[in-house]
């Protein structure tokens, strides 16, 4: 150690100094644990090596501030340009630059939770990242043949989607993937239950969540890998983290988010009963629409038969068919009396044309004479040596006419 004593003069070297300042700074209980309230300024994060470098400053001062590695891993929320902070450490001096500064451990923001904070700071970067973008989200299937559940074996909220799912819709298989949902092993197992459901495809649509809780009990849920898994799946997923009033970022990416666990069975598969008694009232509705227009086209069938009774061929081929007996026997009857009346008239005629006969005459013994075809009625008109026809009743001679 430097000797305290400057009353007698001593030359000493700067490092010198600046390590007997730091020495009196480290040794000093007032500054091993100081809680330092300020705004974040001059922020630097470097991201290989993991420190943080800022200062906090309020409207008077300002000090110069690092968080290493190891301290700002265990922060729960991003620190920013700005922000007002509640910060634990102990005071120091950096030698190589002679200036003292504030070393933080640990740091809350002021006025708000850092869980909270945290969990804003994510929402809003996944947000603007379009991770919860209704156009991402996938349909939830109307009857799956498989259900996954991710969440713990042991929990309340298994038994609840068993008891629902079972109920609502037997046929369902549920396909549980066990994992804890709190703790610091718990988000690397949701990230891996998500992606095997997915490697595997072994489900329909997934069930993630669990029993209500603290922020901290939730918090599983809220991580960015577990989020990022979700957006990626292609099977559609149902979250159900907590009570009704408990958010998650889980929420936000799932394709759908139950208030319960309950509710998410309820919302994963339809309900039996009401399945039935849709179906039921469709098949009433249906016999009820058949029946009428069975009805209704009996009533058509039976106009078009009419008409077509009224109108068809056969019909008119029979009225047709009528006409023509009718017509028929109009001819038939107009013939017969013209038959009859020609018949009497050639009675009469023959009883006429007997009377007049020649052949009558030559039965009773008469003759025709005929020259050259035509009928001697006088002597004058034959000569000696005429050859002459006389016909009698049963037939007829040639005669030469010897003398006149």
């Amino acid at each position: 150690m430097i000797n305290p004593d400057f009353t007698k003069p001593r030359i000493i070297s700067v490092s010198q100094l600046n390590y007997y300042v730091k020495s009196l700074l480290d040794n000093d209980a007032h500054l091993s644990c100081v809680f330092l309230t300020g705004e974040i300024s001059n922020l630097t994060d470097h991201y290989k090596s993991g420190h943080i470098y800022f200062s906090l400053k309020d409207k008077n001062a300002v000090i110069k501030s690092v968080m290493f590695a190891g301290n700002a891993r265990n922060l729960r929320f991003k620190p920013e340009e700005g922000m007002k902070v509640i910060a634990r450490g102990r005071v120091s001096l950096y030698e190589s630059s002679g200036s003292y500064q504030f070393y933080a451990e640990d740091m809350q923001p002021d006025g708000i939770g850092a869980l909270t904070l945290a969990f804003e700071q994510l929402k809003k970067q996944l947000q603007e990242k379009g991770l919860f973008d209704n156009s991402h989200k996938k349909p939830i299937p109307k009857f799956p043949k498989t259900v996954g559940v991710i969440t713990s074996p042991t929990g309340a909220a298994l038994q609840d989607i068993r008891n629902i799912l079972n109920r609502r819709f037997p046929s369902a298989d549920i396909v549980l993937y066990p994992v804890l949902v709190q703790g610091s092993g718990a988000p690397e197992q949701l990230v891996n239950a998500v992606n095997t459901f997915n490697e595997y495809d072994c489900a329909d649509v997934i069930i993630i969540g669990r029993g209500g809780g603290s922020i901290e009990d939730l918090w599983a849920f809220n991580s960015e890998e577990l989020a990022y898994a979700i957006y990626a799946s292609n099977i559609p997923i149902i979250s159900a983290v907590g009570h009704e009033t408990d958010f998650t970022i889980c929420d936000f990416v799932s394709d759908l988010r139950a208030p319960t666990p309950s509710a998410a069975a309820e919302l994963a598969v339809p309900d039996r009963e009401e399945l039935i008694s849709y179906y039921q009232s469709q098949q009433q509705y249906i016999t009820s629409i058949i029946e009428n227009n069975i009805s209704k086209y009996k009533h058509k069938l039976a106009e078009s038969k009419l008409v077509l009774n009224n109108n068809s061929p056969e019909k008119r081929c029979q009225e047709y068919y009528q006409k023509l007996i009718k017509q028929e026997n109009i001819i038939k009857n107009y013939a017969n009396n013209r038959i009859s009346t020609a018949t009497e008239t050639i009675s009469n005629l023959g009883s006429k044309l007997e009377v007049l006969n020649p052949v009558s005459v030559l039965q009773r013994g008469y003759s025709i004479t005929q020259k050259d075809k035509k009928v001697i009625t006088s002597v004058k008109e034959v000569e000696k040596n005429d050859i002459l026809k006389v016909t009698f009743k049963d037939g007829s001679i040639n005669a030469k006419v010897q003398e006149v």
